[in-house]
């Protein structure tokens, strides 16, 4: 992994979109697979009501993702300065890795705890999960809308979110770049044919 300070005065920056983004597919499949494993299991409630209340939570859990905290993600944007010529971006794989490195002994618990949870209320803890993987991959999309709409890439410093938090309290300010800076598109997605990061 490239290292996040890479000379005097020079820092690494790793695009907001793409932190948010990482962990939706992580939580999406393996939601998935739990509510199929669990929709196996009778359970004390059920496969009906548990599909039930794993549908219902699975719609809370969206929403609650995609809406908490943009006022502050907005507030970053809104007030963000444009990037010097010595930073360092961060190539989408490496943030992608850094991200599952940070997360996957959570993510290993969550899915034991969805197939366990099966037993109790069939395929709930499954669609769960998938419900929090469809919330952060909405609110990526939504970064990429306002990327797109004022024509620039939101960067954040990597020393500031070494928890994954792209807008938590140690993140003070975002950086932005032209629209073809790096190698992901608005919302964070992989570019079909990568382009130079020279737009800043």
């Amino acid at each position: 992994m490239r290292r996040s300070v890479v000379g005097r005065g020079a820092y690494a920056l790793a695009r907001v979109a793409v932190i948010v983004r990482a962990p939706a597919g992580w939580l999406w499949w393996p939601g998935v697979l739990a509510a199929g494993i669990g929709a196996l299991v009778p359970g004390l409630t059920g496969r009906r009501i548990g599909t039930l209340a794993g549908a219902a939570l699975f719609l809370i859990a969206a929403a609650v993702v995609f809406v908490v905290r943009r006022r502050r993600y907005l507030e970053l944007a809104r007030a963000a300065s444009r990037a010097g010529k010595s930073v360092f971006l961060q190539d989408r794989a490496v943030t992608v890795r850094a991200r599952l490195r940070a997360l996957r002994w959570w993510l290993l618990v969550a899915f034991l705890a969805a197939v366990g949870s099966s037993f109790a209320v069939p395929a709930a803890g499954g669609m769960l999960m998938a419900g929090l993987g469809a919330g952060l991959w909405a609110k990526a999309l939504w970064l990429g809308r306002w990327e797109r709409t004022n024509d620039v890439l939101l960067w954040v410093r990597t020393d500031r979110v070494a928890r994954g938090r792209p807008a938590g309290k140690a993140v003070n300010a975002y950086q932005t770049t032209g629209i073809v800076a790096g190698d992901a598109g608005p919302g964070g997605a992989r570019r079909s044919r990568p382009l130079a990061a020279a737009a800043r």
